[in-house]
């Protein structure tokens, strides 16, 4: 369980990172310098949303990795699913209290939503299947992926989480000026988190298989 614990927070500051970056991105971008300050507060609420689901994720990859006989991938995908809609509800009333609204549009994210879950959840069992239950994470993920494959996986997962951001943000409530460039915004958006995926995953991957006396990603 610790371990997973540890790969549940590396996570959420991956992800920190990568909301962080995008927001940096985001004010150059003069379309959406428009924008942001009615974006902003959503992403960030987004950010804790989704480190929330992922942690779900890994946990789940934990405690089914000690079953005999697991139960069908389907199975597992729908108490997931269902997991993550309670986690929805918790970010919808708390962005609730917003100048702003959200309708989750469950018929276009819960199919991105799965693939990345699925893609997470691999991930997660391989590196918690390391045997040696002594090997700290970052051994463990040593012993699972090379860096290069590392940072692959997460280009994978930034992307996916991308996509489901872009159809989050073509769901927020814009004034009345910046209404007919909702479908711009939510685009631009998409655009730049898929600009910014491929260096950061590099960058952390490059950090994360960096040699144990070196590193600062242990855990």
């Amino acid at each position: 369980m610790k371990r997973a614990r540890s790969l549940a927070r590396l996570n959420g500051r991956i992800v920190h990172v990568f909301s962080q970056r995008t927001t940096a991105a985001l004010r150059a971008a003069l379309p959406l310098r428009l924008a942001l300050p009615h974006l902003e507060p959503v992403l960030a609420q987004n950010v804790a949303k989704e480190v929330a689901k992922d942690a779900l994720v890994i946990l789940r990859a934990y405690e089914l990795a000690a079953e005999e006989v697991p139960p069908a991938w389907a199975d597992v995908l729908q108490q997931l699913l269902g997991a993550t809609r309670e986690v929805d509800r918790s970010f919808l009333a708390r962005v609730g209290k917003f100048p702003v609204g959200i309708v989750i549009r469950y018929e276009e994210i819960e199919p991105i939503r799965a693939r990345r879950i699925k893609l997470l959840y691999d991930i997660a069992q391989k590196i918690l299947a390391v045997e040696n239950k002594r090997r700290r994470l970052r051994g463990a993920m040593h012993a699972t992926f090379s860096r290069d494959e590392f940072a692959q996986l997460l280009e994978q997962l930034f992307r996916l989480y991308a996509a489901e951001t872009r159809s989050l943000s073509r769901s927020v409530r814009l004034p009345g000026l910046l209404v007919p460039l909702r479908e711009m915004i939510a685009q631009e958006l998409h655009n730049v988190m898929l600009r910014v995926a491929r260096p950061l995953a590099l960058e952390i991957a490059a950090t994360t298989f960096r040699p144990a006396t070196t590193s600062h990603a242990q855990e």
